[in-house]
């Protein structure tokens, strides 16, 4: 099992990476006023939910629901 350390690393690592495609994505929305591919925003959605679980596994069960 990680430790909370570990877990915040983690959480670091996932939310960089998270703000830089979102960042992107605005940018392309906003400069070339065109809306993003499904499949990219499934694809942040993902992330998103993976962030949850290891945040709070607890309600990343109940939101699934």
């Amino acid at each position: 099992m990680a430790t909370a350390k570990e877990k915040k690393e983690e959480v670091k690592k996932q939310l960089k990476k998270l703000r830089s495609e979102l960042r992107t994505m605005h940018l392309r929305v906003t400069e070339e006023l065109t809306l993003p591919e499904a499949n990219e925003v499934k694809d942040v959605m993902t992330q998103m939910e993976g962030l949850l679980q290891v945040v709070d596994p607890k309600s990343a069960k109940k939101s699934k629901k």
